[in-house]
């Protein structure tokens, strides 16, 4: 009996690994949303580079279709 992966289930895995890399390029998986019709997954890499989200996807067997870089907007500098 092979054990069943959350993503095969089609939940998003539970917990998340550090990619290696050199250098200081190492990303992390850091929690991902599904949309209502569970087909879709977003999820949120906190990496220094493309490939360091890419290695992170792929050393927790999740599939990396897009990257769009974002930044945080804290409302504590914007006086809110």
């Amino acid at each position: 009996m092979g054990a069943e992966r959350a993503q095969d289930r089609g939940a998003p895995p539970t917990r998340g690994r550090a990619a290696r890399g050199t250098l200081g390029r190492v990303g992390h998986w850091v929690h991902s949303y599904v949309s209502q019709d569970c087909r879709t997954t977003f999820c949120i890499y906190d990496a220094p580079s493309p490939e360091a989200a890419r290695r992170a996807a792929s050393d927790n067997g999740l599939p990396l279709d897009r990257i769009t870089e974002v930044r945080v907007l804290d409302p504590f500098f914007y006086g809110v």
